[in-house]
């Protein structure tokens, strides 16, 4: 239970004992010795506080100092952990959680693009989002792309569809447009499809279609069939940002995460994003402190065919689990070899892995236990699964995991019979809430029995198997935490389907558990996070609503009003938006996040407001001032920051 303490509304203000106390940049990181901290450097007062501690689940106050927890409890015996310098936050009776933590996200690649990328995420009507889109190419400057990559499924909008090509073209005739759509399909204009260089001679690539019209031309449709690789490299194909802009992406993407209450996540690699060179902006931010999110992250190879290579050279280069609290290498994978991937596009019927799959598999892992590597897998189909585990079987007879963390990923149609074997091994799955995204497609294939059951997250509880939640973010689902809890705790989709009975529910502390200390382990630092007890971790988030007591759709719009990573304010929105540190404006300044912002959330006052307001140029004329038009084809000249519009962008547009 959780007492009713205060009303929120009531007595909300941010005090400190020492006049002018300042937010520090985050500590050097390490656990502390908490039998030798004397006073707090930080106490949040007047919560309703849930530690996910069943030694004491509820407390009124929490003091930290350097870095970790060392009092939770009753305000009293917490206030006596006060000093002359102790900061003190009154959080007006709201609720306040552990920080979240998604066990399985692209944080390092999200960071590098978000500046550049318009999110639908949220969106409640695709009238919004295509108003959204038409301020966003009126302000974009050639040869810059407008990018809607993944993140929502039109199942979320009102008009439970998405938009036509004839829609893109006639609100974008000469800015290239991209929107991906989970890694289903993209939906690419005419100005996109001369960007990229798509004709009527283009072939189709292996496991991808591009749709023709009568004569042969591109209509602008992408399709995986099942293999994304055609929408990989149709992206990849933009201009990029520069590297200042890039760190200052990666600075908004965290903050924006951190405006959603995450304080950890683990970095699952991806596609095109190749160690080390993709990892010198996180490292420049890590180097600089100036991480605002706990990043463990594993290293996915980038070559068909010479996987076993890429993990020879990386085991050579970096030792298990190297780093510190804050940025921490976290082992192999989500791809270990190519031919193990079962792509998840339930739209489209389950691939079969080739018979080479499981000696390519087999050298990679043995390499793996032997280097004492932790390591994960994609596999969404049970039949996958399957052959995976036969694999692992065998070499852990030879050389065996002895407590070696391994990773299952996704684990969509898991049988009762591989979860016992994930046990046996020692193993855990990571869950996403792909299926609020695509539970629509997957019932249409499968049907509505099936789907009750995808995937088993129960089943796997009560098999004793390790479980972390996570979001798959940013090119499937959201990276919204919030919208994976909502699924997690009433089993519907973002359109409304119901796809799960009470059987496959999990309660809102279970869910919150996932997030929390069941994301822990994935990062072998079970022990260390996801409770708020003395001596962790002190991340937490303070919410903007009652996580326990708000109504079931209300829990996809909760945010942090107030977010701490390890004793230090890294978020405050509302009456603590002066406690957080500023961040310089996102760049350049015709960039989505500058008037848009992430996650939508419940309203688009944004989006009216922009529309609303008159571009300062028509679109397809030139800027009065640089003289650029918003043409097709060209290179970014992104080495050049005078020809990229200048340090901070063009400041031609409305605003």
């Amino acid at each position: 239970m959780h007492p009713d303490l205060s009303d929120p509304s009531r007595r909300r203000f941010v005090g400190t004992l020492a006049a002018g106390a300042a937010v520090a940049s985050l500590p050097l990181h390490g656990l502390a010795n908490p039998k030798e901290l004397k006073m707090a450097e930080l106490i949040i007062r007047n919560a309703r506080i849930t530690t996910l501690d069943p030694r004491k689940p509820d407390a009124e106050a929490i003091a930290v100092a350097n870095g970790v927890v060392v009092a939770v409890g009753d305000e009293a015996s917490v206030m006596a952990k006060a000093g002359s310098q102790t900061r003190i936050i009154d959080a007006g009776g709201r609720r306040l959680v552990p920080g979240l933590n998604d066990s399985h996200t692209h944080l390092i690649r999200g960071g590098l693009n978000y500046n550049m990328e318009l999110r639908w995420d949220g969106v409640r009507s695709l009238a919004d989002a295509m108003a959204m889109l038409k301020a966003q190419v009126a302000r974009t400057p050639a040869p810059q792309w407008v990018r809607v990559v993944g993140g929502f499924t039109e199942h979320q909008f009102v008009e439970k569809r998405m938009p036509t090509l004839d829609e893109l073209n006639a609100v974008a005739p000469d800015t290239p447009v991209f929107i991906m759509r989970l890694y289903d399909r993209a939906l690419l204009n005419r100005a996109a499809l001369r960007a990229v260089g798509y004709d009527k001679h283009t072939k189709d690539p292996p496991g991808g279609q591009i749709q023709r019209d009568a004569a042969g031309n591109p209509t602008g449709l992408l399709l995986a069939k099942p293999n994304a690789t055609i929408l990989y490299a149709s992206l990849a194909a933009g201009p990029k940002l520069p590297t200042e802009y890039q760190i200052n992406s990666t600075r908004h993407f965290m903050r924006e995460l951190n405006r959603l209450g995450i304080t950890s996540v683990i970095d699952a690699g991806g596609g095109f994003q190749n160690y080390p060179d993709d990892y010198q902006i996180i490292e420049k931010l890590h180097a600089d402190n100036e991480l605002t999110v706990r990043i463990a992250y594993n290293l996915f190879t980038q070559n068909k065919g010479g996987e076993l290579a890429d993990f020879q050279r990386w085991t050579q280069m970096l030792q298990p689990r190297s780093g510190d609290d804050m940025l921490r290498h976290n082992g192999a994978g989500e791809m270990l070899v190519f031919s193990a991937a079962d792509f998840e596009l339930f739209s489209e019927p389950r691939p079969e892995l080739p018979a080479d799959m499981e000696p390519q598999l087999d050298d990679v892992v043995r390499l793996l236990v032997d280097k004492r590597w932790p390591f994960r897998i994609h596999a969404t189909y049970d039949e996958s699964i399957s052959r995976v585990l036969d694999v692992y079987e065998k070499v852990n007879r030879d050389t065996p995991f002895d407590g070696l963390h391994w990773i299952i990923d996704h684990a969509e149609t898991i049988s009762e019979r591989n979860i016992d074997r994930v046990k046996a091994l020692g193993g855990g799955i990571a869950v996403q809430h792909r299926m609020a995204y695509q539970g629509e497609e997957f019932v249409e294939r499968y049907g509505a029995e099936a789907a009750a059951q995808t995937p088993p997250i129960q089943r796997m509880l009560q098999a004793g198997v390790p479980v972390g939640a996570g979001t798959d973010a940013t090119r499937v689902a959201s990276y919204n935490p919030w919208v994976a809890l909502y699924w997690l705790t009433t089993g519907r989709t973002l359109g409304g389907l119901q796809l799960y009975g009470e059987s496959n529910l999990l309660d809102r502390e279970q869910a919150l558990r996932l997030w929390t200390e069941g994301s822990a382990w994935f990062s072998t630092e079970d022990g260390r996070k996801g409770r708020l007890g003395v001596g962790q971790f002190a991340d937490f988030s303070l919410l903007s609503s009652d996580y326990f007591t708000v109504a079931d759709e209300a829990i996809k719009d909760i945010t942090s009003v107030l977010t701490v990573v390890a004793g230090k304010v890294v978020h405050g929105s509302g009456e603590y938006e002066a406690s957080a540190p500023t961040l310089p404006a996102p760049m350049p300044d015709w960039s989505p996040v500058r008037h848009f912002g992430g996650y939508q959330g419940i309203s688009l006052a944004q989006a009216t407001a922009v529309v609303a307001s008159a571009h300062g140029h028509a679109h397809g004329s030139s800027c009065g001032v640089h003289g650029h038009g918003h043409a097709a084809h060209h290179d970014a000249p992104t080495s050049n920051y005078q020809g990229f519009w200048g340090a901070l962008g063009c400041s031609c547009f409305a605003f």
